[in-house]
């Protein structure tokens, strides 16, 4: 399961999504300014305040970092 912590402000975010997506990649989108829950779930995961977070089963990454998600995922 992959979890994007997001908003719909943050244009990595949106760069982010739309790669995953391009990919064919299936991903929970959550969005950290309207959900507080989840704002607070992703700062206990990350220890970060910023987004995009992606948290790949449990290995969290900050950031659009497109190497580090293609060598979890095992993308080309």
């Amino acid at each position: 399961m992959i979890k994007v912590y997001s908003t719909q402000m943050c244009p990595y975010c949106f760069t982010l999504k739309e790669w995953l997506k391009e990919k064919g990649i299936e991903f929970q989108d959550i969005n950290v300014a309207e959900d507080q829950n989840a704002a607070k779930e992703m700062v206990e995961k990350s220890g970060q305040m910023g987004v995009p977070v992606v948290d790949i089963d449990g290995k969290i990454i900050i950031g659009f970092n497109k190497e580090e998600i293609s060598k979890i995922l095992k993308l080309d």
